[in-house]
């Protein structure tokens, strides 16, 4: 794993961590970062001060992706090889339980209160719904063709998942029975129809819209959250595999991972900006703690390109036009995964 000073755009060092390592997460509590390794199953816990590895996690089999719960406590990483649930305690540094789910979990995605897991389950064609307290399946729910990503609203009552098999976005409401609705499930509310092999969805903080990368269409739609509706669908670039939604709510960046370039799309006036050129195959996104730099993961290049989007004062260039590569920061073979870590004790940033 690569480690990167997000002030000054250089490489700080490079973790040794387990075999194929697909996905890294924060902890927002403690000074902690979280590595899955898919060839070895199991999850490097790496001090995020003092950039070493303390603990290594044995999961299950070809996990990929690791979701941390918002008060810091619990880790959740879907075994895809062994169609099951890691719920790892991260005080502890030990898995708390193992949860037997549907057929080739992708992603297990923790809601906001904390409450709920919900997993897609790629080859099953469904999802599983998973009580936090209880830590067990609460249900399990048919959906569409090969669910590959979940985002869940910001009040936790409604997920959605994007399903690259069938070209759909499902909506799911997220009902937990209590002493007044004793009988009140979580049920698939609608399938949206939206472009060809749907891959990543990207929820705007305040929750209100969520926009869905189409890899096969090279669009982008937007789904209306509240109305469950699609309100348009709009050529975005070649392969979109990624979307990032500015802490505002104004702007969404997309990786086109056959391009080579990352769109600016202006979420208020309805279109694109412009299109940056980056490394090679881009893929994952993450902006900076002031929203001015997104960074850009490039796959086949083995670097980071960063954005500058903020317009100096005394700049005479319109704002579409100003969107130049900063910089190009060199890290290993095939990166794929990118989290952006504040530190809590410190004014230093780093970049796992």
């Amino acid at each position: 794993m690569s480690v990167l000073d997000t002030r000054n755009f250089r490489p700080i060092t490079t973790i040794p961590v387990g075999l194929n390592p697909t996905g890294v997460s924060i902890n927002p509590r403690q000074n902690e970062v979280y590595v899955v390794n898919s060839g070895s199953s199991s999850l490097s816990v790496i001090d995020a001060e003092q950039n070493n590895v303390v603990s290594t996690i044995s999961l299950g089999r070809t996990p990929y992706f690791v979701d941390v719960a918002p008060d810091g406590t619990r880790a959740y990483v879907a075994n895809a090889g062994s169609n099951t649930v890691s719920v790892i305690d991260l005080r502890r540094r030990r898995v708390l339980r193992t949860i037997v789910v549907g057929n080739a979990p992708g992603i297990a995605r923790v809601s906001p209160d904390g409450k709920v897991v919900v997993v897609a389950e790629r080859l099953g064609n469904s999802i599983s719904v998973i009580d936090a307290a209880r830590l067990a399946i609460r249900a399990s729910i048919s959906i569409c063709k090969q669910p590959t990503d979940v985002q869940i609203v910001p009040d936790s009552s409604k997920a959605f998942i994007a399903c690259s098999g069938s070209g759909q976005v499902a909506a799911v409401s997220l009902n937990a029975p209590t002493q007044t609705k004793p009988s009140a499930p979580d049920r698939l509310l609608t399938l949206l129809d939206v472009g060809t092999t749907p891959v990543q969805l990207a929820l705007k903080p305040d929750g209100g819209e969520l926009f869905v990368s189409n890899f096969g269409a090279d669009t982008i739609s937007e789904i209306a959250t509240n109305t469950n509706e699609v309100g348009g669908t709009y050529v975005i670039g070649a392969g979109p595999v990624r979307g990032l939604v500015s802490a505002d709510n104004t702007i969404l960046y997309v990786a086109n991972f056959n391009s080579d370039t990352v769109a600016i799309y202006s979420i208020d006036d309805g279109k694109a900006l412009g299109w940056i050129q980056v490394g090679s195959r881009p893929d994952a996104l993450a902006l900076s703690p002031n929203q001015n730099f997104p960074f850009v993961v490039d796959t086949g290049a083995g670097d980071v390109s960063v954005i500058r989007t903020s317009v100096p004062q005394r700049s005479k260039v319109p704002r579409e036009r100003w969107f130049p590569t900063l910089t190009i920061i060199p890290v290993g073979q095939q990166p794929n995964a990118i989290a952006i870590k504040a530190f809590l004790s410190s004014q230093k940033t780093a970049l796992p």
